[in-house]
């Protein structure tokens, strides 16, 4: 796949040299409003109309004319608007308009005064403050202007987003179909939850992981449960994979010392780089292409299945779902305890994040063995410590990663 694996690659190479392979592979199509919701936009989303549409009112309060403000007494109330009831009497000098939030501001208007500004006695209302000219008014198109760009393509519809496309009228918009990933986990090992185990046996975990971080995704998941390391039965589960799915993503297999048939398999029936990568935990990593279907291998252990899929696999999918992707958000902590760490791998340590009298503190969840589950499942952010790091002592500053929606 055009890498050097002879030694340790780094993250960002690796997750360079994958995004450069990629492009979008989901096709578009055009669905109502309330079902596109977690769905990818196919296109740029231009308003058909300005907002707010017109000139309105930001108070309960007085539509003004300032001449009629000039003399200084009180002004005659004309009539009412409301938001849905525009005020269209007549509105002669010396008077004024009663309106209300949203109600569209009368021709003429120069300002709206706000009620609490204003004494009222019947119909007369007496002004306590000089409005400044446009006060209190929202133009029309003052939010978005018409024919402009209000959300691009490759923005995941969120509940932000479906208000936003309502109100400019929009009942239909072009999206992508869901990315089809199938997965399996591979090993003898391996055995399905809720039956016994025998000695030796350990539950297939990192399955139900990564089935549940593809949902997050919006991807459809073709799940092909455990499969032994038979040569007969891996083949066919390749290739259905390769035949029904964009992508596949196994667990187990990739790391020296495993079954060799199953890399000289994808070999045989792909082009695929297996991986030494310089991260912790996470090192055994497989990527290529099968003969349709893009291919990645997970390391085995739980939690290093997890932090790849994290860091690597999440933004790849995210590309070939046509998904703008924006890097998480990484901010600086003081450490409240030491934190073990050997020079040579960028180190994605497991911690909890948490506000200190002074700032940001974070502290480790123990065990950071990558067979070790809990530490990852009590935390609540990475400690990412430098590949050349060593050892961290209390009250040194630190980089963090708080989880986002994908591990929330």
């Amino acid at each position: 796949m055009g890498f050097d694996t002879s030694g340790l690659l780094p993250l960002s190479d690796a997750l360079q040299g994958m995004l450069e392979q990629l492009a979008c592979c989901c096709d578009s199509e055009q669905l109502p409003l309330p079902q596109a919701l977690g769905r990818i936009l196919a296109s740029n989303i231009a308003s058909p109309l300005a907002v707010p549409p017109f000139d309105n009112s930001a108070m309960d309060g007085y539509a003004v004319r300032l001449a009629d403000l000039a003399a200084g007494i009180p002004l005659i109330m004309a009539g009412k608007a409301f938001a849905g009831q525009p005020y269209q009497g007549e509105w002669p000098g010396g008077h004024c308009v009663r309106i209300m939030t949203g109600a569209p501001v009368p021709v003429g208007t120069d300002a709206v005064v706000m009620q609490e500004e204003t004494q009222a006695d019947g119909d007369r209302i007496t002004f306590l403050a000089q409005p400044e000219p446009g006060q209190n008014i929202r133009r029309a198109g003052s939010d978005i202007d018409k024919g402009a760009c209000v959300l691009q393509a490759g923005t995941r519809l969120t509940p932000r987003e479906m208000p936003l496309l309502a109100s400019l009228g929009i009942a239909t918009v072009p999206v992508r179909r869901p990315l089809k990933v199938a997965i399996f986990s591979t090993g003898d090992e391996l055995k399905p939850v809720g039956t016994p185990l025998a000695h030796g046996d350990i539950y297939d975990s990192n399955r139900y992981g990564v089935r549940a971080m593809l949902a997050r995704l919006g991807c459809d998941c073709l799940d092909l449960g455990i499969i032994p390391d038979d040569p007969a039965q891996l083949r066919a589960a390749f290739i259905r994979a390769d035949e029904e799915a964009d992508v596949l993503i196994t667990t187990g297999g990739v790391s020296v010392g495993e079954a060799d048939f199953t890399k000289q398999l994808l070999d045989e029936l792909g082009e695929i780089g297996f991986w030494k990568l310089a991260i912790k935990p996470g090192k055994p990593f497989a990527f290529g292409r099968l003969p349709r279907a893009w291919f990645f291998g997970l390391p085995g252990n739980p939690v290093s299945a997890m932090v790849t899929f994290d860091q690597l696999v999440q933004p790849a999918l995210a590309k070939l779902a046509g998904q703008r992707f924006e890097r998480p958000l990484q901010l600086q902590a003081v450490t409240t305890e030491p934190l073990k760490k050997s020079p040579g791998r960028l180190d994605f340590q497991r911690g909890i994040l948490s506000q200190g009298p002074n700032g940001l503190e974070v502290r480790s969840t123990g065990s950071q063995d990558s067979a070790v589950f809990s530490s990852l499942s009590r935390a609540n952010c990475y400690i990412i410590l430098e590949r050349e790091r060593g050892r961290v002592a209390t009250g040194e500053t630190v980089t963090v990663e708080p989880f986002g929606g994908l591990l929330l």
